[in-house]
């Protein structure tokens, strides 16, 4: 294996641990920890009363 695969193997895991990150972290940003999305808080308070 030459090191020119195994800096393409190194890249390829490390982009998508990045973009595993990114994605995580925006839906943490939008959810609650009960699952309701932050936006719509409004809604469900409506839906509960």
């Amino acid at each position: 294996m030459s090191i020119g695969d195994i800096f393409y193997i190194i890249s390829a895991i490390f982009f998508s641990l990045i973009t595993f990150g990114i994605v995580r972290g925006y839906y943490r940003r939008k959810f609650d920890d009960k699952g309701r999305r932050l936006d719509m808080i409004d809604e469900y308070k409506d839906k509960t009363d």
